[in-house]
């Protein structure tokens, strides 16, 4: 099975192409672009098609960031996925970029418990537990610093991530400073497809995952259907 993988959670627009059963990636497009997401995501999958050899044909299924991310970002990538799979007549997965970070960081760091927090701005971590194993401990959820570090402690995890760096400014009192700036996270598109491919069949269809309500009005350029 030929896996198609968007990412445009967060200030990346990434695809990727993977063979499931050669466990082969395929080609990947990412360019950091921050901003724009639905103007260059249809030539990020033509590139990714032409490295690969390949035509939207051969793919068997979709997967997709579904965030915590960007608002109109994951509205993009969401809104494409579905509509390729409803064209191609296959499945669409979707992918949170959560479980995506700690699947990447478990890759080399493994043995312990992880969690996977990110910056979310206004004195907010976007966080979830992951086993050693890359097994969800919790439900993602928008915490206060000092509820993800209760969290660490409960399950004897490292924090990792910009949520890291957002903890250790807010235990030193910074939390508010105009100063105080973390580079955004990124999620590696690889990882996004290998876990795209080893979602069963018969999943839900993709939506956002929005842990809270949105900072800006969504891009214009794609629709997203109400499931």
């Amino acid at each position: 099975m030929i896996v198609l993988a968007l990412d445009t959670a967060g200030i990346d627009c990434s695809v990727a192409l993977y063979d499931a059963t050669a466990d082969k990636i395929l080609s990947v497009q990412t360019e950091m672009i921050g901003k724009g997401h639905a103007e260059k995501l249809m030539a990020q999958i033509e590139a990714a098609l032409a490295q690969a050899g390949i035509t939207l044909k051969d793919v068997g299924r979709i997967a997709v960031t579904i965030g915590p991310g960007s608002f109109t970002g994951i509205r993009v990538g969401v809104a494409a996925a579905r509509g390729f799979a409803l064209s191609l007549g296959i499945e669409a997965v979707g992918i949170t970029t959560l479980e995506t970070m700690a699947t990447h960081q478990l890759e080399s760091a493994a043995g312990h418990p992880v969690i996977a927090a990110m910056d979310a701005k206004r004195g907010e971590i976007y966080a979830q537990p992951f086993g050693a194993d890359g097994s969800p401990l919790e439900e993602a959820q928008a915490l206060p610093p000092e509820a993800v570090t209760a969290l660490a402690t409960h399950y004897s995890a490292t924090i990792f991530g910009t949520g890291a760096v957002a903890i250790a400014a807010a235990e030193a009192g910074e939390i508010s400073e105009p100063g105080i700036k973390t580079v955004p996270d990124r999620f590696d598109i690889a990882t996004v497809a290998k876990l795209g491919a080893a979602k069963p069949f018969g999943s839900a269809k993709p939506k956002p995952l929005y842990l809270r309500g949105p900072d800006a009005k969504p891009q214009t350029g794609f629709a997203l259907a109400r499931s």
